[in-house]
């Protein structure tokens, strides 16, 4: 069987999972500079990425000093490096403070107004409601919807009228999920 190898992954897909998943005890330029080398990335995107991130001025100290909202921008530049077309981040604004998240918002569509992909996971409504475009609800490992926000959003105005769209888009999420969840809350 043919194995389908890529040549250097983070320019094809930058992806952050874990904000935590660096040694504490590198800078973040070391850890930037490592993942450029392994990916055959020039040294010149470190910089710009620890630019973007608002990173450059703390990249010589240890990543075991930074924060949540600091790791999560670290993990932020790691999947910038490679200026990849598609980025997969899950839960960015976990750990940002609401200046972070208010920059986070501004970067995802920067991005996506860039002309790459850019998919999110999160289960922060209220944060989805403010910054996607195009929505994929998933349960259980099954597709529940595959819609423009706008689109959902106006099913559920029809529904309530004078919510705003972060309750709408919450109420949606939970009635699409309501058969697909888990567990379920035992109300006695």
């Amino acid at each position: 069987m043919a194995e389908a190898r890529l040549g250097h992954p983070l320019r094809e897909v930058g992806a952050l999972l874990d904000p935590a998943a660096v040694h504490g005890g590198r800078s973040a330029r070391s850890h930037l500079e490592s993942l450029a080398a392994t990916n055959g990335l020039p040294r010149a995107r470190i910089a710009e990425v620890l630019a973007r991130t608002g990173l450059d001025s703390v990249a010589g100290k240890r990543v075991g000093g930074f924060s949540l909202g600091m790791r999560q921008r670290l993990a932020i530049a790691a999947a910038l490096l490679g200026d990849p077309p598609v980025l997969l981040l899950d839960e960015p604004v976990n750990g940002l403070d609401p200046g972070g998240i208010r920059w986070m918002r501004g970067l995802l569509k920067s991005l996506a107004g860039e002309g790459r992909t850019v998919l999110v996971s999160s289960h922060l409504m209220s944060e989805t409601a403010l910054t996607a475009d195009h929505l994929l609800v998933i349960g259980r490992g099954r597709l529940l919807a595959d819609t423009s926000t706008a689109d959902l959003l106006a099913q559920r105005a029809d529904a309530r009228t004078g919510a705003d769209a972060r309750t709408l888009l919450e109420d949606a999420y939970l009635r699409l999920t309501a058969d697909a969840s888990e567990y379920r809350a035992v109300h006695r």
